[in-house]
Protein backbone atom coordinates (compact mmCIF):
# COMPACT_ATOMS: atom_id res chain seq x y z
CA UNK A 1 0.00 0.00 0.00
CA UNK A 2 3.26 2.08 0.73
CA UNK A 3 4.11 1.98 -2.86
CA UNK A 4 0.88 3.04 -4.34
CA UNK A 5 0.37 5.97 -2.11
CA UNK A 6 4.00 7.03 -2.91
CA UNK A 7 3.40 6.65 -6.70
CA UNK A 8 0.14 8.35 -6.61
CA UNK A 9 2.21 11.21 -4.49
CA UNK A 10 4.03 11.19 -6.90
CA UNK A 11 2.02 10.96 -9.96
CA UNK A 12 -0.27 13.97 -9.22
CA UNK A 13 2.79 16.44 -7.76
CA UNK A 14 4.08 16.05 -11.63
CA UNK A 15 1.13 16.13 -13.38
CA UNK A 16 -0.55 18.46 -11.22
CA UNK A 17 -0.74 21.80 -9.42
CA UNK A 18 -2.87 20.43 -6.61
CA UNK A 19 -1.41 20.73 -3.13
CA UNK A 20 0.20 17.06 -2.58
CA UNK A 21 4.20 17.01 -2.85
CA UNK A 22 6.21 13.94 -4.15
CA UNK A 23 7.46 11.55 -1.48
CA UNK A 24 11.19 11.84 -0.76
CA UNK A 25 12.78 9.01 -2.63
CA UNK A 26 9.83 8.64 -5.32
CA UNK A 27 10.68 7.48 -8.59
CA UNK A 28 9.07 8.54 -11.65
CA UNK A 29 10.10 6.13 -13.61
CA UNK A 30 7.71 3.35 -11.60
CA UNK A 31 5.06 6.10 -11.06
CA UNK A 32 4.38 7.03 -14.37
CA UNK A 33 1.68 4.29 -14.41
CA UNK A 34 0.00 7.00 -12.15
CA UNK A 35 -0.10 9.22 -14.84
CA UNK A 36 -3.75 8.41 -15.85
CA UNK A 37 -5.21 8.34 -12.59
CA UNK A 38 -3.59 12.29 -11.94
CA UNK A 39 -5.59 12.96 -15.29
CA UNK A 40 -8.92 11.27 -13.69
CA UNK A 41 -9.02 13.42 -11.23
CA UNK A 42 -8.37 16.64 -13.28
CA UNK A 43 -11.00 15.22 -15.52
CA UNK A 44 -13.25 15.10 -12.26
CA UNK A 45 -12.24 19.25 -11.51
CA UNK A 46 -13.51 19.71 -14.68
CA UNK A 47 -16.46 17.60 -14.77
CA UNK A 48 -17.50 19.20 -11.18
CA UNK A 49 -17.31 22.54 -12.52
CA UNK A 50 -19.09 21.51 -16.03
CA UNK A 51 -21.84 19.84 -13.71
CA UNK A 52 -22.24 22.89 -11.67
CA UNK A 53 -22.29 25.19 -14.35
CA UNK A 54 -25.46 23.23 -15.76
CA UNK A 55 -27.05 23.95 -12.15
CA UNK A 56 -26.68 27.12 -12.51
CA UNK A 57 -28.32 27.06 -16.09
CA UNK A 58 -25.73 28.32 -17.64
CA UNK A 59 -25.29 28.14 -21.47
CA UNK A 60 -23.40 24.89 -23.20
CA UNK A 61 -20.19 26.93 -24.22
CA UNK A 62 -20.07 28.85 -21.03
CA UNK A 63 -20.12 26.07 -19.25
CA UNK A 64 -17.39 24.15 -21.17
CA UNK A 65 -15.35 27.14 -21.31
CA UNK A 66 -14.93 26.92 -17.36
CA UNK A 67 -14.91 23.77 -17.21
CA UNK A 68 -11.89 23.56 -19.61
CA UNK A 69 -10.41 26.59 -17.76
CA UNK A 70 -10.54 24.74 -14.19
CA UNK A 71 -8.55 21.42 -15.68
CA UNK A 72 -5.99 23.94 -17.07
CA UNK A 73 -5.64 26.00 -13.65
CA UNK A 74 -5.57 22.18 -11.96
CA UNK A 75 -2.31 21.61 -14.49
CA UNK A 76 -1.07 25.29 -13.92
CA UNK A 77 -1.26 25.24 -17.78
CA UNK A 78 1.53 22.54 -17.66
CA UNK A 79 0.41 20.66 -20.94
CA UNK A 80 -0.45 23.95 -22.62
CA UNK A 81 2.69 25.45 -21.65
CA UNK A 82 4.54 22.78 -23.67
CA UNK A 83 1.74 22.70 -26.95
CA UNK A 84 2.84 26.43 -27.15
CA UNK A 85 6.28 25.45 -26.80
CA UNK A 86 6.49 22.83 -29.32
CA UNK A 87 4.39 24.86 -31.60
CA UNK A 88 6.81 27.84 -32.23
CA UNK A 89 9.78 25.92 -32.12
CA UNK A 90 8.65 23.14 -34.64
CA UNK A 91 6.73 26.18 -36.82
CA UNK A 92 9.43 29.11 -36.34
CA UNK A 93 12.64 27.69 -36.37
CA UNK A 94 14.81 25.90 -39.80
CA UNK A 95 17.54 23.95 -37.11
CA UNK A 96 17.61 22.20 -34.55
CA UNK A 97 19.73 24.50 -32.14
CA UNK A 98 17.12 27.50 -33.15
CA UNK A 99 14.00 25.06 -32.06
CA UNK A 100 15.13 24.01 -28.98
CA UNK A 101 16.25 28.15 -28.44
CA UNK A 102 12.58 29.28 -28.97
CA UNK A 103 11.38 26.36 -26.94
CA UNK A 104 13.09 26.84 -24.28
CA UNK A 105 12.00 30.61 -24.52
CA UNK A 106 9.33 31.87 -22.01
CA UNK A 107 7.77 34.45 -24.00
CA UNK A 108 4.71 32.67 -26.83
CA UNK A 109 4.98 33.26 -30.36
CA UNK A 110 2.37 33.43 -33.37
CA UNK A 111 2.43 29.98 -33.28
CA UNK A 112 2.08 29.30 -29.80
CA UNK A 113 -0.82 31.38 -29.97
CA UNK A 114 -2.80 30.12 -32.56
CA UNK A 115 -1.80 26.68 -31.68
CA UNK A 116 -3.68 27.26 -28.24
CA UNK A 117 -6.32 29.20 -29.47
CA UNK A 118 -7.25 26.06 -31.97
CA UNK A 119 -7.02 23.67 -29.16
CA UNK A 120 -9.22 25.28 -26.25
CA UNK A 121 -11.82 25.88 -29.09
CA UNK A 122 -11.40 22.19 -30.30
CA UNK A 123 -12.08 21.33 -26.40
CA UNK A 124 -15.08 23.80 -26.05
CA UNK A 125 -16.66 22.81 -28.57
CA UNK A 126 -16.74 19.39 -28.38
CA UNK A 127 -17.66 19.27 -24.74
CA UNK A 128 -20.62 22.02 -25.52
CA UNK A 129 -21.35 19.72 -27.99
CA UNK A 130 -22.32 16.72 -25.66
CA UNK A 131 -23.93 19.43 -23.46
CA UNK A 132 -27.27 18.03 -25.74
CA UNK A 133 -27.39 14.86 -23.28
CA UNK A 134 -27.18 16.59 -20.34
CA UNK A 135 -24.77 17.45 -17.90
CA UNK A 136 -22.99 14.05 -17.01
CA UNK A 137 -21.80 13.17 -20.28
CA UNK A 138 -19.40 16.43 -20.48
CA UNK A 139 -18.07 14.96 -17.35
CA UNK A 140 -17.59 11.92 -18.27
CA UNK A 141 -16.11 12.88 -21.10
CA UNK A 142 -13.69 15.15 -19.48
CA UNK A 143 -12.26 12.49 -17.48
CA UNK A 144 -12.11 10.22 -20.01
CA UNK A 145 -10.13 12.05 -22.33
CA UNK A 146 -7.86 13.57 -19.45
CA UNK A 147 -7.07 10.10 -18.05
CA UNK A 148 -6.67 8.19 -22.06
CA UNK A 149 -4.37 11.02 -23.07
CA UNK A 150 -2.19 10.39 -20.24
CA UNK A 151 -2.52 6.68 -20.14
CA UNK A 152 -0.41 7.02 -23.38
CA UNK A 153 2.41 9.35 -21.95
CA UNK A 154 4.88 6.67 -20.62
CA UNK A 155 4.81 4.35 -23.66
CA UNK A 156 5.44 7.88 -25.97
CA UNK A 157 8.53 8.18 -23.43
CA UNK A 158 10.13 4.93 -23.82
CA UNK A 159 9.44 4.54 -27.66
CA UNK A 160 10.74 8.52 -28.52
CA UNK A 161 14.27 8.99 -27.31
CA UNK A 162 14.72 11.98 -25.64
CA UNK A 163 16.39 15.20 -27.60
CA UNK A 164 18.15 16.66 -24.42
CA UNK A 165 19.72 15.32 -21.35
CA UNK A 166 18.15 18.22 -19.41
CA UNK A 167 14.95 19.34 -19.28
CA UNK A 168 11.54 18.01 -17.64
CA UNK A 169 11.38 15.11 -20.27
CA UNK A 170 15.37 14.06 -18.84
CA UNK A 171 14.46 14.65 -14.83
CA UNK A 172 11.30 11.95 -15.56
CA UNK A 173 13.27 9.40 -16.63
CA UNK A 174 12.31 6.72 -18.79
CA UNK A 175 9.30 4.70 -17.48
CA UNK A 176 9.53 1.35 -16.93
CA UNK A 177 8.18 -1.31 -19.28
CA UNK A 178 5.89 -2.05 -16.56
CA UNK A 179 4.58 1.46 -15.64
CA UNK A 180 4.22 2.12 -19.08
CA UNK A 181 1.96 -0.84 -19.79
CA UNK A 182 -0.49 -0.63 -16.58
CA UNK A 183 -0.85 3.41 -17.25
CA UNK A 184 -2.22 2.16 -21.09
CA UNK A 185 -4.47 -0.28 -19.39
CA UNK A 186 -5.98 2.07 -16.71
CA UNK A 187 -6.17 4.84 -19.44
CA UNK A 188 -8.01 2.77 -21.66
CA UNK A 189 -10.71 1.18 -18.76
CA UNK A 190 -11.10 4.86 -17.62
CA UNK A 191 -12.28 5.60 -21.29
CA UNK A 192 -14.47 2.70 -21.60
CA UNK A 193 -16.11 2.90 -18.65
CA UNK A 194 -16.59 6.81 -19.56
CA UNK A 195 -17.21 6.85 -23.08
CA UNK A 196 -17.85 3.40 -24.39
CA UNK A 197 -16.44 1.03 -26.64
CA UNK A 198 -17.02 2.52 -29.71
CA UNK A 199 -15.27 5.98 -29.07
CA UNK A 200 -12.75 4.41 -27.22
CA UNK A 201 -11.40 2.23 -30.37
CA UNK A 202 -12.15 5.90 -32.21
CA UNK A 203 -9.85 7.42 -29.97
CA UNK A 204 -6.87 4.81 -29.71
CA UNK A 205 -6.92 4.92 -33.58
CA UNK A 206 -6.92 8.28 -34.12
CA UNK A 207 -3.90 9.06 -30.96
CA UNK A 208 -1.86 6.14 -32.28
CA UNK A 209 -1.68 8.12 -35.62
CA UNK A 210 -1.07 11.84 -34.64
CA UNK A 211 1.46 10.54 -31.99
CA UNK A 212 3.52 8.78 -34.45
CA UNK A 213 3.43 11.88 -36.51
CA UNK A 214 4.82 13.66 -33.58
CA UNK A 215 7.49 11.76 -32.39
CA UNK A 216 8.72 11.61 -36.20
CA UNK A 217 8.13 15.48 -36.28
CA UNK A 218 10.21 15.37 -33.25
CA UNK A 219 12.89 13.18 -34.11
CA UNK A 220 13.10 14.69 -37.40
CA UNK A 221 13.19 18.40 -35.39
CA UNK A 222 15.32 18.07 -32.59
CA UNK A 223 16.12 14.39 -32.22
CA UNK A 224 13.52 13.34 -29.68
CA UNK A 225 10.91 14.36 -27.49
CA UNK A 226 11.29 17.19 -24.85
CA UNK A 227 9.01 17.99 -21.47
CA UNK A 228 7.04 19.98 -24.43
CA UNK A 229 6.53 17.57 -27.18
CA UNK A 230 4.91 15.30 -24.02
CA UNK A 231 3.03 18.36 -23.28
CA UNK A 232 1.69 18.15 -27.06
CA UNK A 233 1.11 14.93 -26.60
CA UNK A 234 -1.52 14.97 -23.71
CA UNK A 235 -3.18 17.75 -25.59
CA UNK A 236 -3.35 16.31 -29.12
CA UNK A 237 -4.76 12.81 -27.58
CA UNK A 238 -7.58 15.14 -24.97
CA UNK A 239 -8.49 17.14 -28.13
CA UNK A 240 -8.56 13.88 -30.11
CA UNK A 241 -10.93 11.60 -27.21
CA UNK A 242 -13.30 14.72 -26.87
CA UNK A 243 -13.68 15.07 -30.79
CA UNK A 244 -14.37 11.24 -30.74
CA UNK A 245 -17.16 11.82 -28.24
CA UNK A 246 -18.44 14.86 -29.76
CA UNK A 247 -18.68 12.58 -33.29
CA UNK A 248 -19.56 9.01 -31.94
CA UNK A 249 -21.89 9.79 -29.08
Amino acid sequence: MGGITTDLRAGLAFCTRLPVSAPAGARLTDAAWTFPVAGAVVGLIGGAVFTGCAILDLPAFVSATLAVAATALATGCLHEDGLADTADGFGGARSAERAVEIMRDSRTGTYGVVALIVTFLLRIGALASLASAGAVLPALALIGAHAGARGALPLFMRLVPRARDDGLSAGAGKPTEAAAAKAAAIGLVVALLCLGLGVTLLSALLMALALTLLARMAIGKIGGQTGDVLGTAEQTGEVLILLAAAAVL
